[in-house]
């Protein structure tokens, strides 16, 4: 096999004259003379010149926007603009021929709406070698930043048979007949037939499991994927994502807030120093956008900016009582321009509170805790009810601007007797959950933890506006495409 050097390395290289070997796809051939390759090892291309006369029309004419080809040749000092270096080929093979007429991507620019529908091939333009390249930085970040830090990582289970979140929006999994489906004498589905002999599910969240691990090694983490079956078509939701679960031992709300903010610092410092090509593309696109935009429509920062921003500013951390009473006298509130009215303390946040709150009243990261318990998952740590009688759990959120909620998490009830008056009250049938009730009775200890939808950490990072556009391949309502 021919050794072949990288494009990214030849742009920075001052080796001229020697012989070099180049593999990639062609962006744009001119003149039969100019050939702008790249191989996907950065975003810049480089520039390959043929010498038309000495090389067959047929070969020639292969050379197409698409096409895989090898480049053998000097690499010399360019005299054109907008390259330090070229390659004057003396060989061209044809690695994989690109019919001109029925290839896609044409050297113009492209709708991301368009790009969605052939995802199989929108990783071959700028846009998307930026975003995941970025995405694959966050991803290495998330596992450095916990490695160093000495917790272990956990794969938890696909399938499950437990809803963490007690949604009820799951995908089942089964392999029974649907045209010939077992039923029960009182006419339900017989999951005792099934694979499992149960009802099981795409898991929503890999948290339960996690805190049965936590109770062992101290600190663990999960970064895996999750799934949900809500008929959602919004920017921000996606049926298939990623989530990063860590569960720490002998924790409290403080602890868990602290470790959410410095995994953010960590993760986003890591790709500011790791990603600099990719994230001054994003922050240049993201600038030539919002100028299509209405004024007040524009981000207040740039990307760039946003993402400095949010390293040099201590998250602002207060009450969900303290947040409605800021919400209720706020001007959007006073003049009905949110959608959904601030009334009363107990309503459920939404993504227009939590930006308002983000971005016009703190203008930096935002961490609301102890919410109503109303409003919440039955395994947060239950607080003393307040001055007003009212119950709230030891619960945090993470907010960001032009996302709302970034993070979501909580100390978890360690109290056998709270716990189980919790399930009742919410209905959750203990029995199936057993497993996770024996870590209240063996050794229970305080512990805390969080939620992060990775998808949602690339979107804020690269700053992307639908959350389809950052997942190779996105799962919603009616699309599993690829």
């Amino acid at each position: 096999m021919i050794k072949r050097q990288q494009i990214k390395d030849l742009l920075k290289s001052t080796a001229f004259d020697t012989e070099v070997t180049v593999m990639g796809w062609v962006r744009t051939f001119r003149n039969n003379q100019f050939i702008a390759l790249n191989d996907g090892s950065c975003m810049g291309n480089i520039q390959v010149v043929v010498d038309f006369n000495n090389l067959p029309e047929e070969l020639l004419k292969r050379i197409t926007t698409g096409a895989a080809i090898s480049a053998t040749g000097k690499l010399v000092e360019s005299l054109g603009k907008g390259q330090s270096v070229e390659i004057k080929a003396t060989t061209v093979e044809i690695l994989g021929d690109s019919d001109p007429e029925k290839f896609p991507l044409q050297p113009k620019k492209h709708s991301l709406e368009f790009l969605r529908e052939i995802a199989h091939l929108r990783f071959r333009t700028n846009t998307f070698n930026a975003v995941f390249k970025v995405r694959h930085a966050l991803a290495f970040a998330i596992h450095q930043f916990y490695n160093e830090r000495g917790f272990v990582y956990m794969h938890t289970p696909v399938i499950t048979a437990s809803d963490a979140e007690g949604a009820g929006e799951m995908f089942k999994v089964t392999t029974l007949d649907f045209d010939n489906t077992p039923r029960t004498d009182d006419g339900k589905v017989d999951f005792s037939q099934d694979f499992f002999a149960r009802a099981t599910n795409l898991t929503v969240s890999g948290q339960l499991e996690g805190e049965l691990a936590a109770m062992a090694f101290g600190q663990i983490y999960t970064f895996g994927p999750t799934f949900r079956a809500e008929n959602s078509n919004t920017t921000r939701h996606l049926a298939e994502f990623w989530m990063i679960e860590p569960e720490v031992a002998f924790a409290d709300l403080e602890d868990n807030m602290q470790l959410a903010e410095d995994m953010m610092k960590y993760v986003i410092k890591y790709a500011l120093d790791n990603c600099k090509e990719e994230l001054e593309f994003l922050n240049t696109r993201l600038a030539e956008e919002d100028k299509q935009k209405p004024q007040n429509e524009r981000s207040e920062f740039g990307l760039l900016e946003k993402l400095d921003f949010c390293l040099a500013n201590e998250f602002e951390r207060l009450t969900y009582t303290e947040a409605i009473r800021i919400l209720k006298s706020s001007k959007p509130n006073q003049k009905k321009q949110f959608k959904y009215l601030i009334d009363e303390w107990g309503a459920d946040l939404q993504s227009e509170h939590e930006r308002y709150l983000v971005e016009k009243h703190f203008k930096k990261p935002v961490i609301l805790t102890d919410y109503p318990a109303d409003i919440k998952s039955f395994y947060m740590r239950q607080n003393e009810p307040d001055a007003e009688g009212r119950q709230t759990v030891a619960a945090m959120d993470i907010l960001f601007p032009g996302i709302g909620e970034m993070i979501g998490g909580s100390q978890r009830e360690e109290r056998l007797d709270r716990l189980t008056k919790r399930m009742e009250d919410m209905d959750i049938p203990q029995d199936e959950l057993w497993w996770y009730l024996d870590t209240r009775r063996f050794g229970s200890a305080p512990h805390a933890g969080f939620g992060l939808g990775f998808e949602r950490l690339v979107l804020f990072v690269t700053g992307m506006t639908n959350i389809r556009d950052v997942i190779a391949f996105p799962r919603f309502p009616k699309n599993a495409e690829f």
